[in-house]
């Protein structure tokens, strides 16, 4: 018996490589705006699993996926202009999607690993917004679930391009712009 090869994926991932992004654009016209502020980011897939079994099993149970679904939970640092006061664009884009109905209730967003890995994926969903509150020491922190409508599809990496597009080449952070923060 040989033994296996160590893998050279010695390098373990940081949570924070994730980028949240939402289109505030028209439908002809996207405009990708990053959500800040992104404190906590679970993506997440679940599958409906149906029994299947037959007498052909012997006695085994059998399943098979019959449906899926996503979300995203995320919490942020709601954030507000230092002399203003007015709160995030984006930010404020899926508060008033969460207490709106019909197609005002939707938004497309992307999520993507920052580093240009193989792993992005767009889609349209429903907004949960809550304000986690606190006391006078606290910072205004709110979790929002983005609760998916229709399918999760995967896209190619805005960032895959050695990062040309969403980050800087040379240190692989986002590159300044007005707004973000």
């Amino acid at each position: 018996m040989s033994t296996p090869t160590p893998p050279v994926e010695t390098v373990t991932a940081l949570a924070r490589r994730y980028r949240l992004e939402l289109d505030m654009g028209t439908n002809n016209a996207p405009t990708w705006t990053l959500v800040p502020g992104v404190t906590e980011f679970t993506p997440k897939v679940e599958p409906t699993q149906q029994d299947v079994t037959t007498y052909d099993a012997e006695g085994w149970s059998e399943q098979a996926v019959t449906m899926l679904a996503w979300s995203v939970e995320t919490t942020i640092a709601h954030r507000a202009h230092p002399t203003t006061g007015a709160f995030n664009a984006a930010q404020e884009f899926l508060r008033k999607a969460s207490m709106s109905f019909g197609a005002a209730s939707y938004v497309t967003v992307r999520y993507y690993d920052r580093n240009g890995a193989d792993d992005a994926q767009q889609g349209t969903a429903l907004v949960t917004w809550e304000p986690a509150g606190g006391g006078p020491d606290e910072v205004d922190t709110v979790k929002i679930t983005l609760t998916g409508s229709g399918p999760l599809a995967p896209i190619a990496n805005p960032a895959a391009d050695g990062g040309a597009s969403a980050l800087d080449s040379r240190t692989k952070m986002p590159k300044p712009s007005g707004g973000e923060a």
